[in-house]
């Protein structure tokens, strides 16, 4: 096996990744594969080549050879600037995201989207510098470039670079994992290349620092009720591998340990294990209903989170919003209402969106959103946005509205209302189908396109590609609405299920 960066980093986490990728790749799961992560890496990576100034590209090449090659000519040309420029040794191959080179001196430069630098981007960094050494660079230095997710882009257009980056030395940290690289490559093939499968217990490296593609085939023992059954709220990960290595592995064997357990833990363990109805304190449900004052405005927003803010103001990965749903309802039992919002493509949604919420909602009265905290959180950056003299009137409004919800999440997350259809956990995806059983009308399976908030995402920043064409426009956002439409009637719906309980 000839090992990448990438590979590597995969070794470090767990070789078995290595040999399960060699020997029974069709066991590998990648629908948690985000590819809005991945294009994001390549928008930010792009980006970061404009760092220096000038630069020269290595044409990527799946004929590696050829990648080599160019290199090869760039560094005979004294080019200063290589992004992507490509090493090999001893069937260890790797491309550097940006190679600065002074002289007889080479800086390597490894570009991130992320916010910080996590550690496992130390051994991406070791590697590199163990394979440009083996080819005879004098590296002097290692850098990991990140996002500064402080800066505020000033004015549309003006993405200051210097400040939208923030680089790390690393070098020290690189160097000390030299030691190891060498020793890691030996092991990582020989154990790849193994005819038999290797055992290795699951483990916190199943879930750190990336959730492996192949956890359905390593838990294939595991119980379908289990320790690991227990909601990560109730139950931390660490804590559940505790148990696991204890011999303590199914819902009975878990009660019987003695081993302290948090409500929740105990609760919907209990609950899984006994075969219980669904629990429910009328008391609590009455009094969360009683804190309602009609009328009643549910509202769900979408939003947008781009690494490289668009907009003046924004900063990197913001949340902003460019659409809302809000069913209306002025008494109770009364027939509902609705209005929505989706901005156009390609503009600043913020304003439009703010006056419209505002046209929409009028002062003083109570709003319901699932998870609050969200949508507050939104309102409250919109308001500090037009907080200035001549948009007081608009910022003042978004804050009434921001001081008036009412969280629809409360009477889930303090198990007023609990079934083991809620896996122990409260979110409205999880709680909508345990209340409304086969309601065609509250199924996001059957909606088109779009049936989660990545997608939506996803599908809006797809609105602004030139090649889509009037009709699959169309189709995007008449998918967006009917999505929004749905997660502000799944309040409405779940709201008459708590009035029916009380």
């Amino acid at each position: 096996m000839n090992l990448s960066k990438s590979r590597y980093c995969k070794g470090v986490q767990c070789p078995k990744i290595l040999w399960l990728d060699e020997h029974k790749s069709e066991e590998r799961d990648d629908s948690g594969l985000n590819q809005r992560i991945l294009d994001t890496g390549n928008k930010v990576g792009d980006l970061a080549m404009q760092y220096f100034g000038d630069f020269t590209e290595v044409s990527y090449s799946d004929d590696k050879s050829k990648m080599l090659e160019e290199t090869k000519q760039l560094l005979d040309a004294k080019i200063k600037i290589i992004c992507e420029a490509s090493f090999a040794h001893n069937g260890n191959f790797c491309s550097v995201d940006i190679l600065r080179r002074n002289k007889n001196k080479t800086e390597i430069i490894e570009v991130k989207s992320s916010t910080a630098v996590k550690p496992v981007y130390y051994d991406d960094a070791a590697f590199q510098y163990y394979v440009l050494s083996a080819c005879g660079l004098n590296i002097s230095k290692v850098s990991i470039m990140h996002i500064n997710n402080n800066y505020v882009l000033p004015e549309e257009g003006a993405l200051n670079l210097k400040r939208f980056f923030t680089i790390q030395d690393c070098t020290k940290e690189t160097l000390a994992r030299q030691d190891d690289v060498a020793s890691n490559i030996n092991y990582f093939k020989k154990y790849a290349a193994q005819e038999n499968e290797p055992e290795m217990e699951i483990g916190a490296q199943c879930y750190a620092p990336y959730e492996c593609p192949y956890c359905n085939y390593c838990f294939r023992h595991i119980p379908k009720e289990s320790v690991f059954s227990i909601s990560s709220r109730a139950l931390r990960m660490e804590k559940k591998f505790d148990l696991y290595n204890k011999g303590i592995v199914t819902i009975k064997q878990l009660l019987k340990s003695g081993d302290e357990l948090g409500a929740s833990a105990r609760l919907q363990a209990e609950t899984l294990f006994y075969k219980r109805p669904p629990a429910v304190d009328r008391n609590a449900i009455k009094a969360f209903l009683e804190s309602l004052r009609w009328p009643l405005y549910f509202l769900d927003f979408e939003t947008m989170q781009e690494a490289i803010p668009l907009y003046k103001g924004m900063r990197p990965y913001m949340q902003t919003p460019f659409q809302y749903s809000l069913h209306i309802q002025k008494s109770a039992g009364a027939e509902l209402e609705h209005k929505e919002f989706l901005a156009e493509e390609g503009m600043d949604p913020r304003r439009l969106l703010a006056q419209r919420l505002c046209d929409d909602i009028p002062k003083n009265v109570c709003i319901i959103a699932y998870n609050m905290s969200f949508e507050k959180s939104r309102i409250k950056e919109l308001a500090d946005f037009f907080s200035d003299i001549s948009e007081n009137a608009l910022s003042a409004h978004l804050m009434n509205i921001h001081d008036n919800f009412i969280d629809l999440m409360q009477p889930f997350q303090t198990f007023a209302y609990y079934s083991n259809e809620l896996c122990g956990s409260y979110s409205i995806k999880k709680v909508l189908p345990a209340l409304c059983h086969d309601d065609p009308e509250l199924d996001y399976h059957v909606l088109d396109l779009i049936h989660n908030g990545g997608e939506a995402q996803t599908a809006y920043a797809q609105l602004s590609d030139k090649n889509l064409s009037a009709e699959e426009k169309q189709r995007v956002r008449t998918a967006l609405l009917a999505y929004c439409r749905l997660d502000t009637l799944a309040m409405v719906k779940i709201l008459e299920k708590l009035q029916d309980m009380a």
